[in-house]
């Protein structure tokens, strides 16, 4: 394979501050998934006289991950055409806008219109940052930030679920207004970030050849990145419905709110702890990391109640923490930079797809079975085949084989620094 690096130019080093600033825009799909669920009691309420409003009003949360899944691809086109730093500006800004809309709409239609154009936004924003995280950053310090966008991600989650419930006090239209965050962001990102050049010099939109997409190469990949979209949000969308099903009361929401923290943080220890990881197990973490998940998945199976479900919880989520940048690494980090930002769309579309599919799926499991725990503990099973057959697949797999977009020796290395 040619070499897939990418450089900067000599005045343009990447560290903590470009770090952050793509993390901060990596979390603003998070916003979308989770700001509002607070004030969905009050939304089903305010439409409750509207037909369908049962269906149409959780919508308004399911609504912006299913059009990441579906607009991705089309934006890691634009991003390969046009350039990455333009994108994500606009799309930065837009999101600003239509995501503050239901500040000041009363129709369920125009909120589920708005909410259609916060999920475009949120494909483009996902796709910019995650390419550009990879661009600036090799080795270990791509490892390092990769691993930090799902720690950010799952903080970022605990803490906006925490903000809407604070402002849903205010009334449902108050939460919305949170959305100008991204203005905060994007102004920074005008001055701090910069378009990256391929190792030969050359913009995404200045280069004459257009490289196809390694379908042969990523296909498979795609494919386990939808099933690992689904089995990563199975704790987090089923977790509040695990513990209440176990005999905990539905109003006890601090002993709800205590397991969802668990396995919140250990998502995030699971992604602090990937960069060291990564160095010894490579490419063998991700069936490690899907054996986690079918093990804590199982035990909520076989033992249902409080205590088994806690630790079952811990133990998938703590997988899913490892499993994330393990499923970065292995599809975007090996791309080349003229592919770059179409690789990634296809990526953010596979894992989204497959966060839209998970309640779906458990829900159509937890009929067919009988229990929501038999459901989980099925898709516990899935998980432990996928890591049979990815362990399989990925045995022997050197470092060379996970990281080919590292810099070679001189300029492009010292420059992405």
């Amino acid at each position: 394979m040619t070499s897939a690096s990418t450089t900067t130019h000599r005045t343009h080093r990447a560290g903590t501050l470009q770090g952050i600033l793509l993390l901060a825009g990596s979390c603003m799909p998070v916003l979308g998934s989770v700001l509002i669920t607070p004030v969905l009691p009050q939304l089903s309420q305010h439409f409750a006289s509207t037909p369908g409003s049962e269906v149409l009003v959780p919508m308004i949360v399911a609504l912006p991950a299913l059009f990441i899944a579906l607009m991705a691809p089309f934006a890691g086109q634009i991003v390969d055409r046009v350039g990455r730093k333009a994108l994500l500006i606009v799309a930065m800004v837009a999101y600003a806008l239509v995501g503050t809309a239901p500040a000041w709409m009363d129709g369920l239609a125009e909120i589920l219109a708005s909410r259609v154009l916060v999920g475009i936004c949120e494909a483009a924003i996902m796709t910019v940052c995650t390419a550009l995280i990879v661009d600036y950053f090799h080795d270990q310090r791509r490892n390092r930030y990769l691993a930090a966008q799902t720690v950010a991600t799952t903080l970022a989650a605990t803490v906006f679920i925490a903000v809407g419930g604070a402002l849903g006090g205010g009334g449902w239209h108050t939460p919305f207004w949170v959305y100008t965050i991204s203005l905060v962001i994007a102004v920074p990102m005008i001055f701090v970030l910069w378009e990256p050049r391929s190792s030969a010099g050359a913009r995404a939109m200045e280069s004459s050849v257009r490289v196809p997409i390694p379908w042969r190469r990523i296909g498979g990949r795609l494919l386990v990145s939808v099933f690992a979209g689904f089995t990563f949000y199975v704790i987090v969308i089923e977790v509040s419905y695990l513990v209440v099903g176990s005999g905990v009361a539905p109003t006890d929401t601090g002993v709800i709110g205590a397991v969802a923290a668990g396995a919140s943080l250990a998502t995030a220890v699971g992604g602090i702890l990937f960069a060291r990881l990564a160095r010894r197990f490579d490419l063998r973490l991700i069936p490690v990391a899907f054996a986690l998940q079918a093990l804590g998945m199982i035990v909520i199976w076989v033992a249902p109640a409080l205590p088994g479900l806690g630790v079952g919880a811990v133990v998938a989520s703590f997988g899913s923490g490892l499993l994330l940048p393990s499923m970065l690494r292995w599809v975007v980090a090996t791309t080349g930079f003229a592919e770059r930002g179409r690789v990634t769309g296809l990526w953010t579309a596979a894992f989204f797809f497959g966060q839209f599919l998970t309640p779906v799926l458990v829900g159509a499991l937890a009929a067919a079975a009988g229990a929501l725990p038999t459901a989980v503990g099925l898709v516990g099973v899935a998980a432990a085949a996928v890591a049979l057959v990815t362990g399989l697949v990925l045995r022997g797999a050197r470092n060379d084989e996970v990281d080919e977009t590292r810099a070679p020796q001189g300029a492009a290395r010292e420059t992405a620094r």
